[in-house]
């Protein structure tokens, strides 16, 4: 029997203080409660997005998943709380509060949620004494990142240190995508979420590749989520491009051979894909991922996975659980 892993959910603390009230700053995320089961997320006193108890409460998830036949969420912050742009010290607080917060969920139902960190990673230093409290300390399995870090690509120099740190103690990365590109730009129809975002993940990933972190960490374990957005699909224009520029090159070989090393959620809503991204990438690289419990995820989880025909039963068992547990360096877990 396959275990069923949703490798990309998202959670927040139901008592996040108010750090707009605490550190007088405009962009902090502020969570109102506006009935016994939903909130809104303010920004700058503006709604960021309306939430369900499902974002909060592990009860309602557990309930959910045993709806839809999920065994186990993996917990992650929700992006906008990354605050990347803030002083140190006080990003510092909004991260340990949220890791302290999933770590403790993880305790209490360990049967059915596993956790990743968040870290401030506009400070290496803080971001990795803050990684090492996650992964030594409360027991968190990996780090989600951002695609950026204040307008500077994954391979700026001063991050170098901390992906560093990542492969030296096998951390797995959850790269999601956050301020994306070309926000001014799109200002309706929701663009920022179908465009931007796949748009800045693959910015992310081409600068990991081109700028060279990939390959000076070989061993680095990195997901994207979202299918990795656009960027599967312009892999070999990011190939041409290396080829036609030799001028340009930082690596030694071409993008789409350290591309090889990445993994990728499989949430891309349509089961052509799934066989494309198991060709280029590997099979062992794709995990079930939902977006849970975000009004544009997956619904129930993993069914583009169960509609992909051509799945051997090895590949859905992998793609649905196997994959996300050996990323997460679990060597085994059974269902309950």
């Amino acid at each position: 029997m396959e275990m069923r892993v949703d490798f990309h959910t998202h959670i927040i603390p139901e008592d996040i203080p108010n750090l707009a009230e605490r550190f007088h700053g405009e962009r902090w995320p502020v969570l109102h409660r506006t009935c016994t089961c939903g909130a809104t997320i303010m920004v700058g006193g503006k709604v960021f997005r309306e939430v369900t108890n499902q974002v909060w409460d592990p009860q309602k998830r557990i309930h959910d998943m045993q709806l839809e036949g999920v065994d186990m969420q993996v917990l992650s912050p929700i992006p906008v709380t990354f605050s990347y742009w803030a002083p140190t010290a006080e990003a510092e607080v909004m991260a340990r509060i949220q890791n302290d917060f999933i770590a403790e969920t993880v305790n209490q139902h360990p049967n059915h949620f596993l956790g990743l960190g968040t870290v401030p990673l506009q400070d290496t230093e803080a971001a990795i004494r803050e990684m090492d409290r996650c992964m030594h300390e409360l027991g968190l399995r990996g780090i989600e990142i951002g695609t950026n870090v204040n307008g500077n690509n994954l391979d700026d120099p001063g991050l170098i240190p901390f992906f560093e740190m990542c492969q030296a103690w096998d951390v797995p990365l959850f790269v999601h995508p956050w301020e994306t590109l070309g926000r001014e730009r799109m200002p309706r129809h929701n663009l920022m979420y179908t465009v931007g975002m796949p748009s800045e993940t693959a910015l992310a990933a081409a600068s990991l590749i081109l700028g060279g972190v990939i390959e000076k960490f070989p061993r680095l374990k990195i997901c994207f989520a979202h299918g990795g957005g656009s960027f599967p699909y312009i892999l070999p224009r990011l190939d041409q491009g290396w080829k036609v520029w030799p001028h340009l090159r930082l690596t030694d070989q071409p993008p789409s051979v350290y591309a090889k090393q990445f993994y990728f959620d499989s949430l891309t809503y349509d089961p052509l894909n799934i066989p494309y991204m198991m060709k280029r990438f590997g099979e062992d690289k794709i995990m079930m991922g939902s977006d849970y419990p975000f009004l544009l995820r997956e619904k129930p989880p993993g069914e583009v996975i169960d509609h992909t025909l051509e799945l051997t039963d090895g590949q859905k068992r992998a793609l649905l659980g196997e994959n996300a547990l050996r990323f997460l360096n679990i060597k085994e877990m059974k269902i309950l």
